[in-house]
């Protein structure tokens, strides 16, 4: 009899061992398969994002490494792989029963929620899934661009996460727009300039007179007004070779006003002289008529450029600080970026102008 138990016990043991096994083996087997990109493709709703997934650097790239679905959407730790999973689930439901997203049209209403989504759980877990490939440590800078370099190393120091600069790594980011309400907001500033203001500045360009165009933000001193008929003074400098072109300092090239041949002959200047890189500069004024509106404080100016700011470029990456780079650096590090966007010609300069205006090079002084 204690044979018979001893043999049942054995059984039952092996039983519950094998039963165990295949569940833990199939639960894995089925964990590990729904972490497929096949899996994932099953679903109709995920067309789109597979066909921006083929013209990325993570499908095809120069090294040869190819990153599927699940190596940057599944964290490999078994609370974040479980957790990914439960709340994946949802997706399944709205496949096939709500249709959430299932055409073109659906999607991109919703892409920047699914964004967010997604960029909420990369900061939640520090870019787990990214670092499971990119480190810092590991970085070789020399075979990395400059601006590359000091953006790690901005990074490090802030303690910023991938995700906060690589948004559109893999999929385009949602396209954001600020409506004309905002620019017609801006606008309406210029109603409440002071009639005998001392300091005006333009919201967008605008001639003065014959002798060129101002820039918007260009700080001009009013000499005599009369409603929005002014006459101003544009102090400015100079930079010799680029005599039709007003820049805000020396040395600094941001511009505040480009110049007609009436302008140029119009100018009072002083004399030239060599920076150290060899390039001369003079100081330089002009007096000059505008009948545009203008604003008298740029506070407004700054508020709805830092609305551009927010709709244009930390859609796609971390905020970068004005003072992060100098007035020269950002001309073109704006207009690179804004080459990226859908960014107006006329939004772009107002935004360049805040950056500049608050370079590194210019606050505090």
């Amino acid at each position: 009899m204690m044979r018979y138990k001893k043999r049942l016990m054995a059984f039952i043991a092996a039983v519950s061992l094998g039963i165990g096994w295949l569940t833990l083996g199939g639960t894995a087997a089925i964990m590990h398969y729904t972490s497929s990109t096949e899996f994932c493709l099953s679903c109709h709703s995920m067309e789109i994002p597979y066909q921006e997934y083929l013209g990325s650097v993570h499908f095809s790239n120069a090294k040869g490494h190819r990153v599927e679905c699940a190596q940057c959407h599944i964290p490999s730790d078994p609370i974040g792989y479980l957790k990914t999973k439960i709340v994946a689930s949802k997706d399944i439901f709205h496949e096939f029963v709500t249709g959430k997203i299932d055409s073109p049209e659906k999607y991109e209403a919703h892409r920047e929620e699914m964004a967010e989504t997604v960029w909420a759980q990369f900061r939640e877990n520090d870019s787990a899934t990214c670092r499971s490939c990119h480190e810092f440590d590991a970085m070789e800078q020399n075979e990395q661009s400059a601006e590359a370099v000091k953006m790690h190393e901005y990074a490090k120091i802030n303690d910023q996460t991938c995700i906060d600069c690589h948004k559109g790594v893999a999929h385009f980011t949602p396209e954001m727009q600020l409506d004309t309400k905002s620019f017609d907001a801006l606008l309406s500033f210029t109603a409440h300039t002071a009639p005998d203001a001392s300091v005006v500045y333009p919201v967008n360009p605008i001639p003065m007179g014959e002798m060129g165009t101002l820039s918007p933000t260009t700080k001009l001193n009013v000499i005599s007004a009369k409603g929005n008929e002014r006459v101003v003074r544009l102090d400015a400098y100079q930079m010799k070779g680029l005599e039709n072109v007003l820049y805000m300092g020396e040395g600094l090239r941001s511009i505040v006003a480009t110049l007609t041949e009436k302008g140029q002959a119009a100018l009072k200047t002083g004399e030239f002289k060599a920076d150290v890189y060899g390039n001369e500069w003079r100081s330089v004024s002009i007096e000059a008529p505008i009948s545009h509106p203008v604003v008298d404080t740029l506070e407004p100016v700054w508020a709805y450029a830092k609305e551009l700011d927010n709709v244009y470029c930390a859609t796609c990456h971390a905020k970068i600080p004005s003072s992060h780079f100098t007035v020269n650096a950002w001309g073109p590090v704006a207009k690179g970026m804004g080459d990226r966007t859908d960014i107006s010609v006329e939004n772009l300069e107002i935004l360049t102008k805040f950056f500049q205006h608050h370079a590194k090079d210019v606050v505090g002084h």
